[in-house]
């Protein structure tokens, strides 16, 4: 990785993603519920989505990038996308009390990631 804006752009996504494979084992048992660790992994969540607008205005590339050019053509929609995340991420940390509560969210919190993904990233 060359290029130290993509590298912070795929450090806060992956921030992202480790935190939702918190409440997903979470979820499934794989782990034992905590509310506190899961709100934390929740409110992280909100961070790091808020952050990849800023992180994501720039249009830098590198060959390591996941992000697809459109993003920058789209850029309304991209932010849009991360704000809809961030609103879930935040509403999950303030409200997340039960295991069952985990469970509910994951498919809000799925279906927020395959919506920017779907249009946004690319895999390698």
């Amino acid at each position: 990785m060359k290029n130290p804006a993509v590298l912070a752009r795929m450090n806060g996504m992956s921030a992202i993603a480790q935190n939702v494979k918190v409440l997903g084992t979470m979820a499934k048992g794989q782990i034992a519920f905590d509310a506190a660790t899961a709100q934390e992994a929740a409110a992280a969540i909100a961070r790091h989505s808020e952050a990849s607008v800023t992180l994501f205005a720039p249009q830098e590339t590198d060959p390591h990038s996941e992000a697809r050019a459109m993003i920058w053509d789209n850029f309304d929609d991209f932010t849009d996308k991360a704000q809809a995340l961030k609103v879930i991420g935040d509403e999950l940390a303030g409200s997340i009390r039960t295991l069952e509560d985990v469970q509910g969210a994951i498919d809000p919190l799925g279906d927020a990631c395959t919506a920017c993904h779907t249009l946004y990233r690319a895999k390698h």
